[in-house]
């Protein structure tokens, strides 16, 4: 039987609006010192994929706010903890809108497992809303509604490859990283048993810092750290603009306005020798910029910490390189502060492989893709209903 929280009024229309709720991955991310807030300052790039919850959202006008949560899975909160019932309740709260709000929760993703998955319900549930009551928050309140409710939700309103500053919360959409054709680049997720609490990772790689467990990791040096890294990420790509929020729910183009999409430099597509032949799913665009991002020294800083408490992910990420294989990852890492590991590969051929060798481990691998843009905004809502 469903888990239903809150108010459930049965009024609430039938139709419902019914959003895919994709999952994220961290292609890299930096810590830097903590801030006067409490927060520790970031530089992480992040890539959606098409990995995905499900989250329907029901709600009509009323003369006071009603907010329900129904939900099988056991450890998802059908309360005002639950970030998604959060995001209704500031949204309606900035739109001066009172409505009875019924949200519906499908999941399919890993419940702590670094692939954003409660921050892309709350983004989901909002765009449900929106659609649901015919009106939506200007851009900027947006992105800022959804910053109060976690650093993660953000990117979720613009989706592809997004360049995430600040404590994660400050984006800023990247051309996206996918094939000369156009797709998605092919990714194994392996989802350990295991889960990584985020508190205690920031609190073991504080303590990393503290006592010099890292020759590189010092007070000082954590600022200049994160600059250097968005400014190369920034170069690679060639983007210069910032996100202005996503488009409406009713359209499958995204709203670029403010972003600079066009005209990557160098990094993002080097030259080539003229007849190169596109081998093994035509994914060289997106092995050269990964090429480039590493040589920034693109990495995940909470591997050093976490990895040290749970050695069985390094050996999972190892995995998923397969370097002895034959059919290597082009970079594979942990995803935030984890538990989950990503590969990424030059052919659906080598992705499956790469599943098959963690699966023989006795660790769960998804096999799925990684979602650009346009693709992500296209797929959002689910029309089937």
């Amino acid at each position: 039987m469903p888990r239903v929280g809150g108010q459930r009024d049965h009024k609430i229309k039938a139709m419902a609006t019914r959003v895919r709720s994709f999952a994220k991955i961290n292609l890299g991310l930096r810590i830097g010192p903590v801030r006067e807030d409490g927060f520790h300052g970031l530089v992480t790039l992040y890539q959606t994929l098409a990995l995905h919850d499900f989250v329907t959202v029901s709600a009509r006008r009323a003369e006071t706010t009603r907010i329900a949560i129904r939900t099988e899975h056991l450890r998802v909160p059908v309360d005002g903890r639950n970030t998604a019932w959060q995001m209704v309740e500031r949204a309606l709260h900035a739109m001066g809108v009172t409505a009875e709000v019924e949200i519906g929760i499908e999941k399919r993703l890993p419940v702590q497992g670094g692939m954003g998955a409660g921050s892309a319900n709350a983004a989901a549930a909002l765009l449900g809303l929106e659609r649901e009551l015919g009106a939506k928050l200007p851009e900027a309140e947006r992105l800022q509604v959804a910053a109060a409710v976690g650093s993660d939700v953000p990117l979720f309103l613009v989706g592809g490859a997004v360049l995430g500053t600040g404590r994660g919360e400050c984006v800023r959409a990247m051309p996206d990283l996918g094939s000369d054709e156009g797709g998605g680049i092919p990714c194994v997720v392996a989802v350990p048993r295991a889960g990584v609490s985020t508190p205690m990772a920031f609190r073991e790689w504080d303590r990393l810092v503290r006592e010099g467990g890292n020759s590189a990791l010092t007070a000082a040096s954590e600022q200049l750290r994160l600059e250097e890294l968005s400014f190369a990420y920034t170069s690679v790509f060639g983007s210069s603009g910032h996100a202005e929020g996503h488009p409406d729910s009713q359209d499958a183009e995204p709203d670029t306005s403010g972003i600079n999409l066009s005209s990557p430099r160098s990094g993002l597509r080097p030259s080539e020798p003229s007849g190169r032949r596109r081998e093994r799913g035509g994914v060289d665009l997106a092995e050269n910029t990964l090429l480039a991002l590493v040589r920034t020294g693109i990495e995940n800083d909470f591997e050093e910490v976490v990895f040290s408490f749970h050695p069985s992910l390094r050996s999972t990420k190892r995995l998923l390189m397969g370097e002895d294989s034959g059919q290597p990852a082009m970079y594979a890492a942990l995803s935030g502060s984890g538990s989950a590991l990503f590969g990424l590969y030059r052919s659906a051929e080598d992705a499956r492989a790469a599943q098959q060798r963690v699966q023989v481990s006795g660790t769960e691998a998804l096999l799925t893709e990684t979602l650009p843009r346009d693709k992500y905004w296209a797929r959002m809502v689910d029309e089937a209903d």
